[in-house]
């Protein structure tokens, strides 16, 4: 069979890959076509875009590429039409992804959602679309099960793919530590720094973070950087600040890590899934924070606490970003702090809801099976 995938960021570009791969498996004819990134391509696909053309994130970021948007939108469409997939297979990045899915319905397409929107934060309305425009949604988080199922959308929760990407990265670490360890491990503790993977959500994290490092020399502070940025941009904001950079070792770092001060998004899971104690960082625009102010929903905006219902790390945002707030509450969580040891114990309860390893296994042998129930959809 054929698919065409999109997905707008990072993340899905992960999720995405591993999802590849398990497709390539359950249905070793599969012709992938893809919008992602390097792990999609590397797992097989055949990448028709890039992520770091089409990641625009904020109110303001938006609007000042609302053309470049219209035009990636168009010639989405176009490629969908030309390949003419058995399934269009979307990953987050709701905005333009909806979109997507109204345009393949129209025309015929099956369309199934892989990490779903989170409508449940802001924008409920979105449901109608989905419901309309989305034949299946597959879910990775445990609680938008029930959410989508009260709406009257066919859903299923096969488990976090996280799972699976935290276990093959320490096993992976664990065999490189064997041979060799990095230059920085060992020479002092470590603080891990995770601003984000966008330039916009890094610029104002970032100088944030880096204001705390002077009240801790007894340690190394590392920033995991993203190989889609270069590392001149990150040295432009770091500074003469006595800071380590990374590329591509976030899994290292945080397993090094004694503490992390990490950017609001998947990170924060991964975060929790390598026991690393966390606090949570955001701050943007005035204007994407004012629209988020009057939208958003939820009372958290963490993955781990949204996850367990309740504040398992300490989130700071916007106003609360400030030196003071992050000083005393990374004091709190590096050890000998107050709640170190109870973030160690509401992250094992976390890894037991999200359940078992091999969620990307059972979603893709789950589409394969529905799409081989169908038959021929033209």
């Amino acid at each position: 069979m054929r698919y065409f995938f999109v997905a707008g960021e990072q993340s899905g570009d992960l999720h995405g890959s591993n999802l590849i791969r398990a497709l390539r498996k359950a249905d070793p004819d599969a012709l992938i076509d893809a919008w992602g990134g390097d792990l999609m391509e590397d797992a097989g696909a055949n990448l028709l875009m890039h992520y770091k053309k089409t990641a625009f994130m904020g109110f303001t970021a938006v609007i000042g590429n609302l053309g470049t948007i219209s035009m990636n939108l168009r010639l989405c469409r176009k490629q969908i039409a030309e390949a003419v997939p058995d399934v269009v297979i979307l990953i987050d990045y709701p905005a333009f992804n909806l979109r997507i899915a109204r345009f393949a319905r129209k025309n015929g397409y099956r369309v199934f959602y892989y990490i779903s929107p989170k409508i449940w934060a802001w924008k409920e309305n979105r449901v109608k679309k989905i419901k309309k425009y989305v034949d299946r949604i597959y879910t990775i988080l445990p609680f938008e099960k029930k959410f989508y199922e009260k709406h009257g959308l066919e859903v299923e929760y096969f488990g976090n793919p996280l799972v699976d990407e935290i276990e093959n990265r320490i096993n992976s670490i664990k065999e490189t530590e064997k041979n060799k360890k990095n230059d920085w491990q060992g020479a002092q503790p470590v603080i891990a720094l995770l601003p984000g993977s966008r330039r916009h959500e890094i610029e104002y994290i970032l100088p944030q973070m880096l204001k705390v490092i002077p009240l801790f020399p007894q340690y190394m502070f590392i920033v995991t950087c993203v190989r889609n940025i270069p590392p001149e941009f990150y040295k432009k904001i770091t500074g003469n600040i006595p800071v380590r950079l990374t590329i591509d070792e976030t899994y290292s770092v945080l397993r090094s890590a004694d503490a992390a001060l990490v950017a609001s998004g998947t990170a924060t899971l991964e975060a929790a899934l390598m026991g690393t104690p966390q606090v949570v960082c955001y701050k943007g625009d005035f204007f994407s924070a004012l629209i988020a102010w009057m939208l958003i929903r939820v009372k958290y905006v963490s993955l781990v606490n949204l996850i367990m219902g309740y504040e398992v790390v300490k989130e700071l945002l916007q106003y609360s970003l400030n030196r003071k707030n992050l000083v005393s509450e990374l004091r709190a969580i590096l050890p000998g702090g107050e709640r170190r040891e109870k973030i160690f114990s509401e992250y094992r309860l976390l890894t037991e809801k999200l359940g078992p390893s091999g969620a990307s296994v059972r979603v893709a042998e789950d589409m394969v099976r529905r799409l081989e129930g169908i038959g021929d959809r033209r």
